[in-house]
């Protein structure tokens, strides 16, 4: 990988990681379905100018049913679901939660193109989900009401995710990252302003929502979908899945060092776990040589 695609790999988990840490900072404030209105449609602003100077506008005529598929599959839906979620929950947590996204995409990829499920990949969709009943059992990451209501809502969103990573594979292949990435926020941002319009809070938003919201649309959202489109194009959908197991440490760590989040045993277990059985069920890492390693280790030790 190069140099500037590892930056790019840094970069996107980074901006992602803080993502939940700005969700949680406007919500309360906005209301979860109006912080992502807002969210979507300053994304749509910065993306189409950019769009229109590049003079790829007409895929976003040509593919104008899918982009907005996706834009409710891939932004609308779960964007308000993490937002709702982080009322109860701290960033770190809910990135964690997030980490589930490829197990759900592997899933997916099984029940809709009978894609082949290896006896290790499955294994790692069974461990991934044991590692989300290890990060539930413990107290660490709620601050609020609604708890396993929260924790549903987060696992929705990457259901959501899943079900979007596979129709994009389906009727998207081709089509320009830029397009997507616009096409999806545009699509949005459209879908949400009625509900956004009859819950926009009664109340004045304080500057610093206001910033949070800007700084989660341009940075954590237009930016950062342009630079993931890019990873996939540049290094591969398989590689650039590599982001999810970054994104958790930016997410715990962003909670830390700004929210004064507190981490717990058994969240850095879970996150352990999840990240474990993602990894066997996306494929990153082979399980028959990772078998063959400890093999070997086992008998050198011996």
């Amino acid at each position: 990988m190069r140099p500037r695609d590892t930056f790019d790999l840094i970069l996107l988990a980074a901006l992602w990681g803080a993502s939940f840490l700005f969700m949680r900072q406007a919500a309360p404030e906005f209301g979860p379905v109006g912080l992502i209105f807002i969210r979507v449609l300053f994304a749509a602003l910065f993306l189409l100018p950019i769009i229109v100077w590049r003079g790829q506008w007409r895929e976003l005529v040509q593919h104008a049913w899918p982009l907005t598929v996706i834009g409710i599959l891939n932004s609308a839906l779960p964007f308000v679901l993490i937002a709702w979620a982080l009322l109860s929950l701290t960033a770190g947590f809910a990135s964690i939660v997030n980490a589930t996204a490829p197990l759900w995409a592997a899933l997916v990829a099984r029940l809709w193109f009978g894609e082949r499920l290896t006896r290790w990949r499955a294994a790692g969709l069974a461990i991934g989900f044991v590692g989300v009943g290890v990060l539930v059992s413990g107290k660490a990451g709620f601050h609020g009401e609604h708890i396993v209501l929260s924790v549903v809502a987060g696992l929705a969103a990457t259901l959501s995710y899943g079900v979007s990573a596979n129709y994009t594979k389906r009727y998207l292949t081709g089509v320009s990252s830029l397009a997507i990435a616009t096409g999806g926020q545009t699509a949005a941002a459209i879908a949400l302003a009625p509900l956004a319009w009859w819950l926009w809070p009664d109340g004045p938003i304080s500057l610093g929502a206001w910033g949070a919201a800007a700084v989660l649309a341009v940075a954590c959202t237009a930016v950062a979908y342009i630079l993931y489109f890019r990873l996939i194009a540049n290094i591969g959908p398989a590689r650039a899945i590599a982001v999810t197991f970054l994104i958790p440490a930016f997410g715990m760590g962003w909670g830390v060092l700004i929210l004064d989040e507190a981490l717990g045993l058994r969240m850095l277990a879970g996150a352990g776990v999840i990240l474990a059985g993602t990894a066997l069920a996306t494929g990153l890492v082979d399980g028959d040589k990772l078998r063959r390693w400890a093999t070997k280790l086992g008998l050198r030790a011996a």
